[in-house]
């Protein structure tokens, strides 16, 4: 069986392109949208998000919670956000290792921005078998692909509502 390890879904908001990426490119805000990250903490402040910036995302999935060391990979201001997670554990990020990357695009369309995530599951020298075994057991019975699906398409409802409300 070929494994899926990209996910994508995209959301129409009613902001400009610039606004809709400040929410989105500051790791702290994103527990108010995810149904699994809960924060994060900057270990390298800056004026904004930058090339290179690292930190640390809050998790939580049923009773199981877990940390993550993440590199931001691109920050460009309207177009394009995305990072790198890099290591995990349960209290502090030490097992490092290929993980995932998330990316945010932005483009303008009908007046509003076109917001569109996406997972790509880093795993790759991971063995089929053993991604089949930690997947359905890590999501209850689901591949990664199927699961973050459902979080990528309620993370994006969730911003769309909390902005388009502010607005």
């Amino acid at each position: 069986m070929n494994r899926v390890t990209t996910v994508s879904d995209s959301i129409d908001i009613a902001a400009d392109p610039v606004s809709v990426y400040e929410q989105v490119s500051d790791p702290t805000l994103m527990g108010r949208w995810s149904p699994e990250n809960r924060g994060a903490r900057i270990t390298q402040p800056g004026e904004s998000t930058y090339v290179g910036m690292e930190f640390e995302g809050v998790n939580k999935r049923g009773f199981a919670r877990w940390v993550t060391r993440c590199v931001v990979i691109a920050a460009e201001p309207g177009t394009r956000f995305a990072f790198r997670v890099e290591s995990i554990g349960a209290r502090r990020p030490w097992l490092r290792g290929k993980i995932a990357t998330w990316e945010y695009r932005f483009a303008p369309e009908n007046g509003g921005t076109r917001v569109t995530e996406t997972w790509y599951d880093d795993r790759g020298a991971w063995p089929n078998a053993a991604v089949q075994i930690f997947d359905r057991i890590a999501t209850g019975g689901n591949t990664f692909a199927e699961f973050q699906r459902k979080n990528i398409h309620r993370t994006l409802r969730n911003l769309k509502q909390e902005l388009e409300s502010a607005g």
